[in-house]
């Protein structure tokens, strides 16, 4: 099976939008804060909606179809208050699982993300590549599906990362996440053979690259790092184009954060969310029921 670069690119551009569109950006939780930096970025004059399911938090940790019936429900809701024009999965695991059922049922047009293994291998020198992911990406046929179609030259290593994320959270809600706790994380990506030793890491989740700093300040060694973010913010002005003339001129507006809970919002995460532009955040209660 052969998956393009990014999720979701499948669909058509659209129409010309001559005024601010409405960007949804979707995760479980906060790492689509990295992808919500692009998006503001690329498209200055959107007006974005930031929405993490947390209540459903982590999302690698549901069965398939519970995942599939959670986010359905969920966007559905989402699509109903704020209509936006393009919206964005900034989550591998949703990508993967529930872009075809989001597709069937929706007629706005969804972007998700991949792990970007294509510039990881053209990036290399060593030849030495590590996809640093959740167990459910790296259990994945289609993460093995895109090493084979773009990586089949490079020696990759894989990486399951089972408390990446949640340290990721932990550490912009304030609580303390020590070097020893994320290096115990991230180590395996540090490969050194007779041919060479790693020097690109793939972040195939999109609550990764919010650590980066702390990464680079661990690692036995520099490496390049690959972050999705800036390659779905260009699939998204492919589809729905740049920012329109006049909007926009004075960088990026406020965006609204909407949680399915509000158990996670400290008031270091809220100010960690006013840094990253969020005005406002509401919390519309979406408890998920496991039948």
């Amino acid at each position: 099976m052969r998956f393009d670069l990014m999720a979701g690119t499948a669909a058509a551009p659209l129409a010309p939008i001559t005024r601010a569109p409405v960007v949804l950006v979707f995760d479980s939780g906060l790492g689509g804060l990295t992808v919500l930096a692009e998006v503001r970025r690329a498209r200055p004059d959107a007006r974005v909606v930031y929405a993490a399911d947390d209540a459903a938090f982590p999302y690698g940790g549901l069965a398939e179809p519970v995942l599939v019936e959670r986010v359905l429900t969920v966007m559905e809701r989402l699509i109903a208050s704020h209509a936006p024009d393009l919206v964005v999965v900034a989550c591998n695991t949703a990508s993967t699982l529930v872009l075809p059922a989001l597709r069937r049922r929706f007629e706005v047009p969804f972007v998700g993300t991949v792990p970007p293994i294509k510039p990881a291998a053209a990036a290399t020198r060593s030849g030495l590549v590590s996809v640093l992911a959740t167990p459910g990406t790296v259990r994945r046929d289609y993460t093995r599906d895109l090493i084979d179609t773009y990586a089949a030259g490079c020696s990759v290593t894989l990486v399951g990362a089972t408390g990446l994320a949640a340290l990721t959270e932990a550490a912009l809600s304030g609580l303390p996440v020590s070097d020893a706790d994320l290096w115990a994380e991230i180590g395996p990506c540090f490969v050194e053979s007779e041919a060479g030793r790693t020097d690109v890491v793939v972040l195939a989740c999109t609550h990764y690259p919010l650590l980066l700093a702390r990464y680079q300040a661990v690692a036995p060694w520099p490496v390049t790092w690959i972050d999705p973010a800036p390659a779905i913010a260009r699939r998204m002005t492919q589809l729905i184009g740049g920012p329109v003339r006049g909007l926009g001129n004075d960088g990026p507006g406020p965006v609204l954060a909407a949680f399915t809970s509000g158990d996670r919002l400290t008031p270091a995460l809220r100010t960690a969310l006013c840094d990253r532009g969020i005005a406002e955040v509401a919390v519309e209660a979406m408890p998920l029921v496991l039948q």
